[in-house]
């Protein structure tokens, strides 16, 4: 099978459904020439500037628009070049777009997919480094994607594009250059199927986004020391797939969470509340989370290397639930 980087895959997704839809278009800042990690680039070429259009700064309307397009029978994509600048648009994302189809009583629908990267790049400190997936777990009626393969990114993108529900879809800024394997042929991957990277009977560790390449390799180092682990990935975190994550947990007994995002009130506390609450007999161990630390993102190199989790706080926190 061939291979592609992973915002290639987002770019042909992005192509398809345009072509596959004439109500699917593409905005935001920066969109026409692909600048922002260059998943649109191209894409004005084949669709025009009707389809892929440059914005303003303005984040508020971004969105606005998209929700109003969607109500009217249009497929927006909107990208918001960083997450942390979801911030600007919490209103038309948290009360308009995630509201509008249960207020009206399922009369309309709002096929929205907001797409945003989150995350550590490099150097871009406290302001364009962050990762809110936990915040929109906690929002009714959004749909929330976080893709942690090439393979992944074009399925789950086009799924959600197709959705008649708002989705917003937080993308990984250090994963736009990995490749991966990609079908050249036509395909889907559903919400709230999570998928099991690798078996093991000691440990199961959920890991989420990007954290999902570091667990691999962490596991391996694991396996160097007789440790074994399941490492899943959820890869939608609404709908979220709690039964996959049960069934691995009762086979190892042991959970460990790994997120991008900051530790408190971060997507590893909800998930361990819900293990807790329905299968807590099952635990022969305290379960851990690993998680950025709860300081804002340095910008500072070093210091930015030092909260972000990486393979090594895996393994100890691995070691810890198996000592148990």
């Amino acid at each position: 099978m061939r291979e592609i980087t992973y915002a290639e895959a987002l770019r042909e997704s992005l192509a398809e459904e345009m072509r596959r839809d004439k109500r699917v278009f593409v905005y935001g800042e920066d969109v026409e020439l692909g600048y922002a990690f260059t998943v649109s680039k191209g894409l004005i070429d084949e669709f025009g500037p009707e389809r892929v259009r440059d914005t303003p700064i303005c984040e508020q309307t971004i969105v606005g628009i998209g929700v109003g397009a969607a109500l009217m029978g249009m497929r927006p994509v909107p990208e918001i070049e960083f997450c942390d600048l979801l911030t600007l648009c919490m209103d038309q994302i948290c009360n308009l777009a995630a509201k509008f189809r249960y207020m009206s009583g399922g009369q309309v629908s709002l096929p929205l997919v907001i797409r945003s990267p989150a995350g550590k790049w490099g150097s871009f400190a406290a302001q364009h480094s962050q990762t809110f997936d936990a915040w929109f777990m906690n929002v009714p009626g959004l749909k929330v994607a976080v893709p942690a393969t090439p393979y992944d990114a074009k399925g789950l993108l086009k799924t959600a594009i197709r959705d008649d529900n708002p989705v917003l879809f937080v993308e990984r800024k250090l994963l736009y250059p990995m490749s991966g394997p990609v079908p050249e042929e036509e395909y889907l991957v559903p919400f709230g199927e999570a998928k099991i990277h690798r078996e093991g009977g000691d440990v199961t560790i959920v890991a989420i986004g990007r954290m999902l390449s570091l667990t691999l390799k962490a596991s391996e180092m694991l396996e160097n020391e007789g440790i074994k682990a399941t490492v899943l990935d959820p890869r939608t975190l609404v709908p979220l797939d709690k039964k996959t994550i049960f069934e691995c947990v009762r086979k190892t007994h042991r959970l460990v969470i790994v997120e991008e995002g900051h530790k408190t009130g971060g997507v590893g506390g909800e998930i361990a509340a819900l293990v807790s609450e329905e299968i807590l007999d099952e635990m022969d161990a305290p379960i851990r989370r690993v998680a950025a630390l709860d300081c804002p993102i340095p910008y500072n190199a070093t210091l930015e290397d030092y909260i972000f989790p990486n393979e090594q706080n895996i393994v100890e926190a691995v070691r810890h639930v198996v000592s148990f």
